[in-house]
């Protein structure tokens, strides 16, 4: 068994409030969960507007699918995703 994880920490700009951002980032989690069927969480700067540390996580039998899944995810938030930018991102696998 193999657990991959991707991190990605994000900005979005012109955020003004807590509700602001959950409002972005809702909808870019749920894609992320029926697109690519990985459990999405925010995880860090939870109190900052314009700042998000998202983790993505998936359980496979293969590191190779794994690796392969989260990079899917990480080029699709990267060029898709038109609410904020990646400032950083790291994969994992386990």
């Amino acid at each position: 068994m193999h657990i991959g994880v991707l991190t990605l920490q994000l900005h979005l700009p012109g955020c003004r409030s807590l509700k602001e951002k959950r409002g972005r980032l809702k909808p870019l989690l749920h894609r992320l969960r029926r697109e690519f069927n990985l459990s999405v969480a925010e995880i860090e700067a939870l109190d900052a507007w314009q700042r998000a540390v998202i983790a993505c996580a998936v359980v496979s039998n293969d590191a190779i699918h794994a690796q392969r899944v989260l990079q899917k995810a990480q080029q699709w938030v990267e060029t898709t995703w038109s609410e904020g930018w990646v400032e950083d991102e790291e994969i994992t696998v386990w």
